[in-house]
């Protein structure tokens, strides 16, 4: 009798679950595909789940899951998916993904998921990232009242941005955005730069790595490149890369400058994706998700809690043939702590970068600047709106001089107006600098307007 309960208790599995682990992935089979969207079925998964689909001939593909309908899971590919076979194995991934960070990483290029691209290597931080956003009590955020330096004269002293303020950088194409999205990286005074090229062209990528940023602005930049061939979800990833690897660097006490370029291919692929799945449009083309996702991307940047650190971000928004009333373009606004507008007609005439300063505004800015410096930016606009409304006037010669002193002072100032908001690519102008120079051009404009 002993010997038969000591066989029993030999065969009953240990009671220290601690010790032992039973885990049971389902695998489902690749059913169908249609465009970029991939059907199975069998799986036992959840929405935003990462799968690994497994051809017969060992090939690897990896998806991730975007919606379901019954027991059919849909999935969209990650890279590209030339190979795939009709009843490949789909294997959900259990472990949650993690990326080498670290100072380590400065310098260096990466793809949507944290894999360089640079040719220098694999990555060698110790630090491990979770891709996983973590959100901030919006009443634990440290308020925005310091003003951050981004080197750019106009800026400094006609909007000026806020540590851990968002705003929209509003521009069409070839007005000039990429540069001064470059001269931003090199002048500012920020600890770390994160940039997020985002469906740009390759040509672009490399070009704003070697020309725009330059060696000396790479060194304490980390660039998220995810180019327009690559797919829609890869281009997702890169963006919420982008914030995640900036939200790191603020948890370490750090101010870092975020600057993705752009915030419409980042809804251009998200609308790729909800229409792939079956959502319908809504506004121009774009469904609902679209306008939901964008506030989850943009309200993770900002300040940190008091005493830590905050991620001040620019995110481009193209407008198309320079319409404002974009749906993209109007949700940005709706959203963001002020938006920048590069005016086509100021590049057309020669001034870069192409500010339209009357369209600008900074929301934070009458938080962060003495009064004295908030009604010399409103003087400012003031003479430059005057000057505008007169200008066809002007041109043709129909104003008599004398008719009016404010236009006078107006077409006298005109000049240093201009020359106040042009800036050379390589000429840094500091936050107390552009003070300085505002204060110069206004005080002149009030002795004219005196004598």
């Amino acid at each position: 009798m002993k010997n038969i309960c000591a066989e029993l208790s030999a065969l009953t599995p240990p009671q220290n679950t601690e010790k032992f682990s039973y885990d049971y992935v389902a695998e489902g089979r690749l059913t169908r595909l249609v465009g970029m969207t991939l059907e199975a079925e069998g799986l036992r998964t959840s929405l935003g789940q990462t799968c690994q689909i497994i051809n017969q001939s060992g090939v690897e593909i990896e998806a991730e899951v975007v919606g379901f309908n019954g027991q059919k899971v849909y999935l969209m590919p990650i890279t590209h998916f030339a190979g795939v076979e009709p009843g490949a194995i789909v294997r959900p991934v259990t472990q949650a993904a993690q990326i080498p960070i670290g100072d380590e990483m400065l310098g260096r290029v990466i793809n949507g998921i944290g894999k360089p691209i640079d040719g220098h290597g694999p990555l060698r931080a110790k630090d491990r990232l979770k891709l996983l956003p973590e959100i901030i009590n919006p009443l634990s955020r440290d308020p925005i009242k310091e003003p951050m330096d981004v080197g750019i004269r106009a800026i400094n002293a006609l909007l000026t941005v806020g540590r851990g303020q968002r705003l929209g950088l509003f521009a069409g194409s070839g007005v000039g955005k990429s540069v001064l999205l470059g001269m931003m990286t090199r002048f500012t005074n920020a600890d770390v730069v994160v940039v997020g090229l985002i469906g740009e062209r390759g040509r672009e990528v490399k070009e704003f790595i070697d020309h725009s940023l330059g060696e000396e602005g790479l060194k304490r930049a980390v660039v998220v490149a995810s180019p327009a061939d690559d797919a829609p979800l890869m281009r997702l990833r890169a963006s919420e890369l982008c914030c995640r690897v900036a939200e790191y660097y603020r948890d370490q006490g750090k101010n870092v400058l975020l600057l993705m370029d752009s915030l419409t291919r980042y809804a251009q692929a998200q609308r790729e994706v909800s229409l792939a799945v079956g959502e319908p449009p809504a506004t121009k083309g774009y469904p609902p998700s679209v306008f939901a996702k964008l506030p989850q991307l943009v309200e993770r940047a900002g300040n940190g809690e008091a005493g830590g650190g905050s991620i001040t971000a620019f995110y481009t928004v193209l407008t198309e043939g320079d319409d404002l009333q974009d749906p993209v373009a109007d949700s940005a606004r709706a959203i963001l702590d002020g938006h920048i507008v590069l005016s086509r007609r100021l590049a057309e005439e020669g001034i870069y970068p192409a500010i339209d300063v009357e369209a600008s505004i900074s929301r934070a800015m009458p938080n962060i600047v003495a009064p004295e410096q908030l009604q010399k930016m409103q003087a400012f606009k003031r003479l430059l709106a005057i000057y505008q409304e007169n200008k066809d006037l002007i041109s043709i010669g129909a104003y008599r001089p004398g008719s009016n002193p404010e236009v006078d002072l107006a077409i006298d100032r005109a000049p240093k107006l201009r020359q106040f908001v042009c800036q050379g690519m390589n000429e840094a102008v500091g936050y107390n600098s552009a003070r300085t120079m505002l204060d110069e051009v206004l005080s002149v404009s009030e002795a004219n307007a005196g004598g």
